[in-house]
């Protein structure tokens, strides 16, 4: 079963600007144009939107051209964005044997109910890093996938990547744990986590 949540999230003044930067590279450009220098600063993770435009003198008109704007392009972004990814191909798989691993896990750490978020992010000996985690629920823009009793939670980021992948848990003489099956990955390290 795979649904994808439409409604696109909306840039809001409260947001931080780390939070908006990391969601949209390309705000960053736009924060830029407005006079939002400090973009690039240590503070920008933690400041939000709002709070660094008055900081740097803006009124709360040029505060709410510059939000219309961020949002217009986070639209047609995003639009690009899911127009990359063949939703009707898109699929994620677990093996029965993963998926009670999954919920023995989920029991022991008092998360039943969960869904499991399989992302790829920077890092490793070859670039990409597989990350696992339990959330509650999905976000906006997200594939749900349910299987063998488990929901599997992607981004759209990381579904480019992943399209196709089978999570299946192994045991042997070098240890227990997670193994996904990328038909897209070009190369893997010899740690099994880093892949390219």
């Amino acid at each position: 079963m795979m649904t994808m949540n439409a409604e696109i999230k909306i840039i809001t003044k409260d947001m931080t600007m780390g939070e908006i930067i990391e969601k949209y590279p390309f705000a960053a450009e736009v924060m830029l144009s407005y006079g939002l220098h400090c973009v690039g600063c240590h503070v920008n993770p933690y400041e939000t939107l709002e709070k660094g435009a008055l900081g740097h003198g803006m009124s709360d008109e040029e505060i709410t051209s510059l939000l219309q704007e961020l949002n217009d392009i986070a639209k047609t972004h995003k639009e690009d964005v899911k127009e990359a990814v063949d939703l009707s191909d898109a699929k994620i798989t677990i093996t029965k044997f993963a998926a009670e691993k999954v919920s023995e896990l989920m029991k022991s750490q008092h998360k039943e109910g969960y869904g499991l978020r399989v992302t790829v992010v920077s890092g490793g000996c070859s670039g990409k890093m597989y990350a696992m985690d339990f959330e509650k629920t999905p976000v906006d823009d997200d594939f749900v996938f349910e299987e063998n009793g488990v929901k599997v939670f992607v981004d759209l980021k990381s579904m480019e990547f992943l399209n196709g992948t089978n999570i299946d848990y192994t045991e042997g003489l070098q240890g227990a744990g997670f193994k996904l099956d990328n038909p897209n990955t070009k190369s893997s390290c010899g740690c099994g986590k880093s892949v390219s």
